[in-house]
């Protein structure tokens, strides 16, 4: 593959139709994107160009076998209007961990950098400045080639676009758990951002919010005795003044996200556990007073709290606590993510 990147702008920007001031998420699309087709057995030239549809043949393997995988990132201004962002190299190695587990071609990192770095510096206008706001990025890649036949396609395509988006809030959270449902399986694919997961994630959360609920907490596939995520994020939880999040798994995602939360929690001095927790544990401590926080993390809302669990026909309320855990954290976070703190860690990047 060459290492340049073609550029084909755009005529005219899409930029004045857009109102800034009140930016949904994932709703309103940038004017380029990029994208890098493979075949014959290798990465072609990459190129940006105007976001656009796409044309797939009604054969292609995407439609019949699922071959797609995908990451979410975001893109900052600071107050010196530079581009920043936030543990990219991450999200490059594990958006090739999942494709390596749906038998798709790994993408080279030094092209997706490059690409991504090239992409935000021609559409860095659409990058918002309000508060809480950011340009999300959606990398994905998924099976072009045709047939019928149940094999892994020989011709996919990668693309990398962006959305300008607003501060995410998810209100009060009540969330279910879930003892029917499983979102994956040991063994499966539950650990990798495959498309499929998701879809399967969808019916059993409707189920939930007929029932008065957000968002559905998954739990283990064999016994649903242990407390795994919080819909489409990590899941922490706080007893007493103990943080405790489940170990990654085969259905686990390594969230980006939870692994800032850990490296930041135990530096402000926060004890925190990585274990298996029981749903009978977090019951116990809702009845008890000694349950005080439970959050999801990942990277859109990048702290969501939650305000109170159902299981068993039964709802448990969590209590109002000053100086949470879940505001530190975020706080902390969005802190380096904006360059408005010193980042001991070496996470953010500036593109330049």
């Amino acid at each position: 593959m060459s290492a340049s990147i073609t550029i084909n702008p755009i005529e005219k920007t899409r930029i004045n139709s857009v109102d800034f001031n009140n930016l949904g998420f994932g709703q309103v699309f940038s004017d380029h994107m990029f994208m890098c087709n493979y075949k014959d057995g290798k990465w072609q030239q990459p190129q940006i160009l105007p976001y656009q549809p796409i044309t797939l043949d009604p054969s292609a393997k995407i439609f019949h076998y699922g071959q797609s995988v995908f990451e979410g990132m975001k893109a900052y201004k600071d107050a010196d209007d530079t581009i920043l962002l936030f543990r990219p190299l991450d999200n490059c190695k594990r958006i090739n961990i999942s494709a390596e587990r749906l038998a798709i071609p790994a993408f080279p990192e030094d092209v997706f950098m490059d690409g991504l770095k090239e992409l935000l510096k021609l559409d860095k206008k659409w990058i918002p400045t309000s508060n809480g706001s950011s340009l999300y990025i959606r990398p994905f890649v998924f099976a072009t080639g045709t047939g019928f036949h149940a094999s892994p396609s020989d011709e996919y395509t990668f693309i990398i676009a962006t959305s300008p988006s607003g501060a995410y809030f998810a209100g009060d959270v009540k969330v279910l758990i879930e003892e029917k449902y499983s979102r994956s399986a040991n063994g499966g694919v539950g650990f990798a951002k495959a498309g499929g997961n998701y879809a399967g994630q969808f019916y059993p959360t409707q189920l939930a919010k007929a029932k008065g609920y957000q968002q559905v907490i998954w739990t283990d596939d064999n016994s649903h005795e242990f407390i795994e995520e919080a819909g489409a994020m990590n899941i922490f939880i706080r007893i007493n003044d103990t943080l405790i999040t489940a170990p990654t798994s085969d259905r686990i995602l390594d969230g980006i996200t939870r692994k800032s939360v850990l490296k930041i929690a135990e530096a402000e001095g926060i004890q925190v556990e990585v274990r298996k927790i029981k749903v009978s544990e977090l019951v116990d401590a809702a009845k008890n007073g000694s349950l005080k926080e439970m959050f999801g993390a990942g990277t859109a809302a990048v702290i969501s709290p939650i305000q109170g669990f159902g299981f068993r026909e039964q709802d448990y309320t969590l209590p109002i606590v000053k100086n949470s855990f879940a505001t530190l954290l975020k706080n902390k976070i969005t802190d380096i993510q904006y360059n408005r703190a010193e980042d001991k860690y070496g996470w953010r990047v500036v593109v330049k």
